[in-house]
């Protein structure tokens, strides 16, 4: 018996039944026998459990640098949640949904946006560029798609001037060949005046003293980056900007906290990944902000114990852009066969992915940070065309293995590793149709499996091709409506 069925079993008298099936769920990784005593592991969890639908609050994550296919799930994840909520980062990732002939290319609003029961919340850790969320909510408007006091903003959230933008531009110039490989969407340099304690935040708009900041703000700009501003346009579109966005713009704090305490479900939608984190990913080639299951929570402000499923999502490959170290990469035609196959060219910028085997090191080491419930495999179809595929099973310093979840901190060390690899044969057929595990091929399956034995943690989600009810499931059914 699981401790969530002795807590289920006799907590009832002791508090509302609401309380108890949260706690029942914290306590779902965990069996008692009398022969082993505590056991803490996946087996005493449910596949239910793992697919994001038992809930209260969820959150998805990538699980490699970025470009998983995170969207995909949250989109179909959002139907049965009632709120959905960015915490970190900004118009530097994107996705795009497709509903009906239309196609939404977001980058800074949440999916729950197209369906009309949602609450959609941009969180405090999020740093928002107001003309991109105008464009996207243009969109909105364009499609008949009524958001009337649906989008929450946060009051907390730091403002992404067009001179941070500028200075992104420059820093990267100034790097040359040792570019980051940033989007240039000013996101770095926003995060860099949030942490110098002088940049400006959405609830600042509406306060007495705002053009002051916003002046003393752009000065210490220049003063550092020395370039051309007409601070004047800017604030006349901020000060015009301040009447469109009043009513969305909130303490989404107490919110998400209060609608959690009155029983609202939330999913949390990351952007980038574990890799890209601003202290746990392959820095300096990272973002500026933290993508890991605790940003869920700085991002938010919710308390890590509200948090009761994490899924992360993992592509059948390895793919990243920009610089940095990839130790499974492949430069050769089975790495432009997976680039043009997977449509590897960034939402946000178009740029080519660089390409490579499945990298489980990377995967185990965002599970030790993260924690999943389940993984989201995406993109097996991508593989379907191979006669053979790899995965990176094990990272070797000086021949010697790194334990599981160990990532060298530089990026000489992870220059250094070398990759050991374990060879399996494809599939070679369409597997589009699969709705079920067992639908797919038996070398598919195999290749699944194996991604569970290494990893330590269940799949529960198979993206089979690029449409959104293109998944197949392990242990439930998938609701599309």
């Amino acid at each position: 018996m699981t401790l969530a069925a002795l807590f289920a079993k006799f907590s009832a008298r002791l508090a509302p039944p609401l309380q108890a099936t949260r706690a029942s769920r914290a306590f779902s990784n965990v069996r008692y026998s009398p022969r082993t005593g505590l056991k803490f592991g996946c087996a005493a969890r449910s596949f239910s459990s793992g697919s994001g639908y038992e809930s209260q609050v969820c959150t998805v994550l990538g699980a490699q640098w970025g470009d998983e296919g995170k969207g995909k799930l949250v989109d179909i994840l959002a139907l049965k949640y009632d709120i959905i909520a960015r915490f970190n980062g900004g118009a530097n990732a994107g996705h795009t949904l497709v509903v009906g002939d239309k196609k939404f290319a977001f980058h800074l609003l949440p999916c729950g946006m197209l369906y009309p029961d949602k609450t959609n919340i941009i969180g405090n850790g999020v740093v928002l560029h107001i003309p991109t969320m105008l464009k996207e909510l243009k969109s909105l408007d364009d499609a008949g798609i009524d958001y009337e006091g649906r989008l929450k903003i946060s009051d907390r959230a730091h403002l992404v001037l067009d001179a941070h933008q500028i200075i992104d531009g420059l820093r990267e110039k100034a790097l040359g060949g040792k570019a980051i490989g940033t989007t240039k969407k000013g996101i770095g340099p926003t995060y860099s005046s949030k942490v110098t304690r002088n940049g400006l935040r959405v609830g600042d708009m509406f306060q007495d003293g705002f053009h002051q900041k916003y002046y003393n703000l752009v000065h210490n700009l220049q003063e550092m980056y020395s370039f051309e501003y007409d601070m004047k346009e800017e604030l006349e579109r901020l000060d015009e900007y301040k009447g469109q966005i009043q009513d969305m713009v909130m303490d989404t704090v107490h919110f998400v906290n209060s609608s959690i305490r009155a029983g609202r479900t939330v999913l949390a939608e990351g952007a980038n990944a574990a890799l890209l984190d601003i202290d746990f990913g392959t820095y300096p080639y990272v973002t500026s902000s933290p993508t890991t299951a605790g940003g869920v929570c700085t991002g938010l402000g919710i308390p890590p114990t509200k948090i009761d499923s994490t899924i992360g999502v993992v592509k059948a490959y390895t793919t990243r852009v920009g610089a940095g170290p990839f130790p499974t990469e492949l430069e050769d035609q089975v790495g432009q066969e997976m680039r043009d196959v997977g449509h590897e060219y960034g939402t946000t910028t178009g740029r080519p992915r660089r390409c490579g085997w499945l990298d489980v090191p990377v995967v185990q080491y965002g599970h030790m940070i993260n924690g999943y419930q389940s993984l989201n495999i995406t993109k097996l179809d991508v593989l379907s065309g191979l006669n053979t595929v790899k995965i990176g099973t094990k990272y070797k310093v000086n021949g010697e293995t790194l334990p599981y979840g160990m990532m060298p901190s530089t990026l000489d060390g992870l220059a250094r590793v070398e990759v050991e690899y374990e060879e399996m044969d494809g599939w070679m057929c369409d597997i589009s149709e699969a709705q079920d595990f067992n639908d797919l091929p038996k070398n598919a399956q195999a290749y699944l499996r194996r991604i569970e034995e290494l990893v330590g943690v269940e799949i529960s989600w198979v993206g089979v091709g690029p449409g959104r009810t293109e998944m197949a499931t392990q242990g439930f059914e998938a609701q599309y409506s």
